[in-house]
């Protein structure tokens, strides 16, 4: 994939100082619960230089108190606000860092996440976006498993989110330029960020282990599951002209079985299988044929018409 970043198709090269400045934002409301914990990865972290700033949409939940404490360590804004992606775009006008993040107030950075992060900006210094491994975590901080991180390819990325959001950074300029966050989306922001920064710049993927994402039946993206992948349909229909089968096998699954789909998997089934084409077909009018021919695929490989694997 060619990414031209200047005019005439040339690759940006950025310049790195010996020290950037990294910013963090931390969009926050009502997780008092798991704030403590985000707050100290990034105040423990083994990188000095880093600007931090947790912006909470005016929670009653014990938050501010939790926030006051820490005295001058962080910067703090407790008002209401439009959501994930509002909180996290006037943060972001709010710092000055030339390397940009945000992590979620119940996930968390691994230790030496920001120092791996910038020297990974500086070993490549064409890149938009960097982006590391990062681990399932539950509720309690235990280890689920690994988050399923592949190397770029935007094809692929066309068909599913391979990114771990925490473990993604940015440069200041590649946020800005692509206009923030989708003020719209609440579910499928990340993806689509990173979809959007994608047909504009190079992504690197660095073999780190950088971040942990808590997953537990009460966090947005499984109670909203219909949501979520409504969300995410939308964003592959407004960036590729397309819905793949499996997103809509997901969303039908979604519909009919009320299970989270993570920590109890949602068994194959004809009655999903069928909902799913009919989803697959509404989402693409104009390419039955595509999605017919991925239905069959999927439903071989899961066992569910003769022939399967």
């Amino acid at each position: 994939m060619s990414n031209p970043l200047e005019p005439g198709g040339g690759t940006a090269r950025w310049e790195v100082p010996g020290h950037p400045t990294v910013s963090i934002v931390t969009p926050s409301y009502n997780m008092a619960h798991f704030l403590e914990a985000t707050i100290e990865s990034v105040l423990s972290q083994s990188y000095a230089h880093i600007e931090y700033l947790v912006m909470d949409g005016g929670s009653n939940d014990g938050t501010v108190s939790l926030l006051e404490s820490y005295g001058d360590r962080l910067r703090w804004v407790s008002q209401p606000d439009r959501g994930q992606a509002d909180a996290i775009n006037r943060g972001f006008e709010r710092t000055s860092g030339s390397i940009f993040a945000f992590l979620n107030a119940d996930d968390m950075y691994c230790a030496d996440a920001i120092e791996k992060a910038v020297q990974a900006f500086e070993l490549y210094p064409e890149a938009g976006v960097i982006y590391g491994e990062g681990d399932h975590i539950d509720e309690a901080g235990g280890t689920i498993g690994p988050y399923p991180t592949r190397d770029f390819d935007l094809d692929l990325l066309a068909q599913r989110c391979f990114i771990c959001q925490p473990a993604g950074f940015l440069r200041r300029e590649v946020f800005s330029d692509i206009g923030m966050m989708d003020r719209d989306l609440h579910f499928a922001l990340d993806y689509d960020l990173w979809i959007r920064a994608a047909k504009r710049y190079p992504l690197q993927r660095i073999e780190e282990r950088l971040a942990l994402s808590r997953m537990y039946r009460a966090n947005k993206t499984l109670r909203n599951r219909v949501t979520t992948f409504r969300d995410t349909a939308r964003v592959l229909k407004r960036h590729f002209g397309y819905v793949p089968y499996d997103t809509a096998y997901g969303y039908a699954g979604a519909i009919v079985d009320r299970r989270d789909g993570f920590f109890e998997p949602i068994p194959p089934s004809p009655t999903i299988f069928l909902l799913a084409i009919v989803l697959g077909l509404y989402e693409n009018p104009g390419q039955p044929g595509r999605v017919l021919s991925e239905a069959l695929r999927h439903t071989r490989l899961a066992g569910l018409v003769p022939g399967a694997c």
